[in-house]
């Protein structure tokens, strides 16, 4: 089984969703981020469950969709994927601080 390991820049995009959904409903931030958080927990056992992140088109370098939300994974060996962002879908992912040169 693939141990699913949160990067601290996803974290912090987890925990900025919350923040700024918690303006209007706390209760909708923490049911959003609660979604968001397990998501990743089929690729325990699917780990290319994800499509091929279109914008850089690197076969390990995928993406779940929820909602407005991308989960950004890397599939680094058969042992670990790296989640590595949380983006809004309505951001453009290459101006992402994480993708940046």
């Amino acid at each position: 089984m693939v141990k699913i390991n949160w990067t601290n820049f996803a974290l912090q995009d987890l925990n900025e969703i919350a923040e700024f959904i918690s303006k209007d409903s706390i209760r909708y931030a923490q049911m959003t981020v609660k979604n968001l958080f397990e998501s990743p927990s089929l690729l325990k056992t699917h780990p290319k469950a994800g499509r091929v992140v279109p914008e850089f088109n690197e076969e390990n370098l995928r993406e779940l969709i929820r909602g407005n939300y991308r989960i950004v994974y890397r599939v680094v060996d058969k042992n670990r994927i790296d989640i590595l962002t949380v983006h809004h879908s309505a951001r453009l992912i290459e101006n992402s601080l994480l993708f940046k040169k």
